[in-house]
C-alpha cells in the first residue's frame, strides 16, 4: 500500500507549471490529488470491484447533501437520461405511463444524450427554440409546442445556467407533464433561491472530468419520488424484480416463497426480471474517487464563479461586448458556471472558422454548444422520421454558425 505522502509526491512529479503564452488553456479538466488516489487503491484492495460499500455510501451522501430522499448511480450520461426516460414509460404509473408515439418537448440545441432517448423509446421529440444571451429554452416557443399528445417536458439546464423553473413547472402542474431537469452543467445552481434539483420529478447530474467534480465516467439519477426511484434501480439492474443490493441475498425472507406471473411457485425470484432494462451500475472504484472529490466542491463552485466573472468584465473593459453577446445568467437564478459562451454580434465582421482556428493555434481551446441544431446532425437525419419543429428555430439556427464557448 502506498501512504498519502508518497501518493501527493507522485501527483506533484506529475503536476506542470502553468507559463503564459506557452501553456496551453483547456476547455475544463479534472482537479484531484493524493486522496482521489488513496480512496482508489482501498477499493481496489477491497477486491469487491462492482458496486458495493463505496457506492452505498456515496448514494447515501449524495442525497444527504443534496437534500434529496433518493439517489441511484450509473455509468455515463447517456445510461442517466435513458434510465429517466425509460422509467416513466413503466406501467405502474397507470394514466401518466408514456406510450409510443407521445410527445416529449426539448430543445435542438444541446447535447445528443437528452435527445436520443426520446427517440429510442419510440417518442416523438418535439423542438423549441432557445433565447440568445441565455441560451435557455423560449418559453413562448415552448408554451406553443404543448399538444393533446404532450405528455413530458426533458431539458438541460445549459453551461451552468438555469432555464425559467418557475414558469415551467407552472406549465406542468397545469397540463400534468412530467419534467425531466438534465442538471449535467448545473450542479449547485439556483433559482429564486431555491436549488434546482428540487423542482422537477426526475433529476440527472454529471461526474465527467468536465464537471464540477468527478469520477471519470458516471452520473446519478435522483429523485424524491419512492416509485420512480424503485423503477429506475429496476431498469438499471437487469430488469431484476429482486430488490436485493449487491451482495445480498433474501433480504424480504421470500425468495423461494413466491408465485408470480407464469413461473412456477417457488421459482427463485433473484432471478425474475419484470422488465426490459440494462446493467448500467458502476464500479466502486468510480465511487471511492467522488468521496474524496466531494471535500473539494465549495471551493470549486466559487472558483467558477470568480471565472466567469473574471472573463466577463474583461471582455466588457476591452470593448469586446461590440463584437459578441454576451453570456447572461436567466432572471433570479445563481449559475455557478460550466463556461463562458459567445455569439457573433449579427453586424460582426468576425468570421468564427478563422477565430476558433487563431485561438487553438495560440492553445486556448474552445467548444461549440453541443449539437448547435440536432436536427441538422448526420445521425438525426439518417434515423428520425417522426419529429415536430414548434414556431421556428430562428436562434438555435443562429447558434449553429456564429456561437462557441470558453
Amino acid at each position: 500500500m502506498y501512504t498519502k505522502e508518497e501518493l501527493k509526491e507522485f501527483i506533484d512529479s506529475k503536476k506542470q507549471n502553468f507559463i503564459p503564452w506557452e501553456s496551453a488553456i483547456p476547455v475544463s479538466g479534472k482537479v484531484f490529488d493524493e486522496n482521489e488516489l488513496s480512496n482508489m487503491i482501498e477499493a481496489v484492495m477491497d477486491c469487491h470491484w462492482t458496486e458495493w460499500r463505496w457506492n452505498e455510501k456515496f448514494e447515501k451522501w449524495l442525497s444527504e447533501f443534496l437534500w434529496i430522499k433518493y439517489a441511484a448511480t450509473t455509468n455515463s450520461g447517456s445510461s442517466a437520461n435513458l434510465l429517466a426516460l425509460t422509467t416513466l414509460t413503466s406501467k405502474e404509473l397507470w394514466d401518466r405511463q408514456l406510450l409510443p408515439w407521445d410527445e416529449v418537448i426539448t430543445v435542438a440545441a444541446w447535447f445528443p444524450t437528452t435527445i436520443t432517448p426520446i427517440i429510442q423509446n419510440r417518442l416523438i421529440p418535439v423542438f423549441v427554440d432557445v433565447d440568445l444571451w441565455t441560451y435557455e429554452v423560449n418559453i413562448e416557443a415552448l408554451k406553443q409546442a404543448i399538444s393533446p399528445k404532450t405528455k413530458c417536458i426533458m431539458l438541460a439546464h445549459t453551461l451552468w445556467n438555469a432555464f425559467n423553473l418557475w414558469e415551467i413547472t407552472k406549465i406542468c402542474k397545469e397540463h400534468n407533464l412530467w419534467l425531466i431537469e438534465d442538471t449535467c452543467d448545473a450542479l449547485w445552481t439556483t433559482y429564486n433561491g431555491q436549488y434546482i434539483w428540487t423542482f422537477g420529478d426526475i433529476w440527472t447530474l454529471s461526474f465527467y472530468p468536465a464537471h464540477h467534480i468527478t469520477t471519470g465516467e458516471w452520473w446519478a439519477l435522483i429523485t424524491n419520488n419512492p416509485l420512480l426511484y424503485k423503477l429506475i434501480k429496476q431498469f438499471r439492474d437487469w430488469w431484476r424484480d429482486c430488490r436485493c443490493k449487491t451482495g445480498q441475498d433474501n433480504s424480504c425472507w421470500m425468495r423461494f416463497k413466491w408465485k408470480l406471473w407464469n413461473l412456477p411457485e417457488g421459482f427463485d425470484h433473484k432471478y425474475i426480471y419484470s422488465k426490459i432494462g440494462y446493467n448500467l451500475k458502476i464500479t466502486d472504484m468510480q465511487a471511492s474517487i467522488w468521496v474524496a472529490q466531494l471535500d473539494k466542491l465549495p471551493n470549486f463552485i466559487q472558483k467558477r464563479k470568480d471565472n466567469f466573472k473574471y472573463l466577463k468584465d474583461k471582455f466588457i473593459e476591452n470593448w469586446l461586448d461590440q463584437y459578441f453577446i454576451l453570456p447572461e445568467a436567466t432572471e433570479n437564478s445563481d449559475p455557478s458556471w460550466f463556461g463562458f459562451c459567445l455569439s457573433l454580434k449579427e453586424d460582426s465582421w468576425i468570421n468564427r472558422e478563422e477565430l476558433l482556428q487563431y485561438l487553438n493555434n495560440n492553445k486556448i481551446w474552445t467548444r461549440l454548444l453541443f449539437a448547435w441544431n440536432f436536427t441538422k446532425q448526420p445521425a438525426f437525419l439518417d434515423y428520425v422520421k417522426d419529429y415536430r419543429i414548434a414556431w421556428e428555430l430562428k436562434n438555435t439556427d443562429y447558434i449553429v454558425s456564429n456561437t462557441f464557448w470558453l
